[in-house]
């Protein structure tokens, strides 16, 4: 089969993706969204790209297996701690002086940045006063992250991550071990709003304080990312606040006006006005 035979099936795929199950995946990064459907045609058993979409077409099943391979499901919780410390000691005493507070975790994966979030608030006081919003395209996702149960192992990692980020408690008050998981305190999420959202596709998300979007947009085309953030700046109240991956950054966007650099090394911009 010639690459070109085949990059025209993956385009029929995500077009197919689209119009059936309205998920869009056409301005993904193709290199990117090539590797994961090539993964998932050989794993799932089918011969070919054309046999993997038309299983799609006909099997809902088939959904939720390929959309495991095209988001990316794979964080830590107080990933980079350096990100967290900034916001605790140059964003959040900006935040202080709101009485409410609204937060959108885009992207959310199975929560990991969602908890350390939550944690970070309520260890800062503010935890109560704010209203989070954790969105994802994938309903598998958006289920492991209200669950907020983790393998336990995976607690000596978050728990030097959470530690380096100026933590003023212990990661382990906010879970329960049993059987080999970390079971999270069900108050950490009694102010989450888990909601489907397609950053490709739907519009503004509410009006926030801070949008934290980190080590999505590298997976998205130039003109998507550009459509993502003017999606952020729209979504955004007056000198609200927006975290990125370290490799992502506003410099090529149209948007980039929209928003001044905050904390450079951690790329926290904030919402210029208008």
């Amino acid at each position: 089969m010639t690459d070109s035979v085949e990059d025209l099936e993956i385009q029929l795929l995500l077009e197919a993706l689209f119009g059936r199950y309205h998920y869009d995946f056409r301005n993904y990064a193709r290199a990117s969204i090539k590797r994961r459907i090539t993964q998932a045609r050989q794993n799932l058993g089918f011969a070919s790209v054309s046999a993997l979409q038309a299983s799609l077409l006909h099997d809902p099943a088939t959904l939720a297996a390929l959309l495991g391979y095209l988001t990316v499901q794979v964080s830590e919780m107080f990933r980079d701690p350096s990100y967290f410390r900034a916001l605790r000691e140059k964003v959040l005493p900006h935040l202080r002086t709101y009485p409410s507070l609204k937060v959108w975790v885009a992207g959310c994966s199975h929560g990991e940045e969602l908890y350390s979030l939550a944690v970070l608030f309520r260890e800062e006081g503010l935890h109560e006063r704010t209203l989070f919003y954790a969105t994802d395209i994938n309903p598998e996702a958006l289920r492991a992250a209200e669950a907020g149960v983790y393998p336990l192992d995976r607690m000596r990692k978050f728990t030097e991550n959470h530690q380096k980020s100026g933590a003023k408690t212990s990661l382990s008050d906010y879970y329960v071990a049993d059987y080999g998981r970390a079971i999270f305190d069900k108050t950490l999420r009694s102010q989450v709003v888990f909601s489907d959202h397609s950053l490709a596709t739907d519009a503004v998300f509410a009006e926030m304080h801070l949008i934290s979007c980190r080590n999505v947009l590298i997976y998205f085309d130039r003109p998507l990312q550009d459509r993502v953030l003017g999606l952020f700046r729209d979504s955004l109240a007056r000198q609200g606040f927006l975290g990125l991956g370290a490799k992502e950054s506003l410099r090529f966007s149209s948007h980039a006006e929209a928003f001044a650099e905050f904390v450079r090394d951690e790329k926290i911009y904030r919402r210029r006005e208008p």
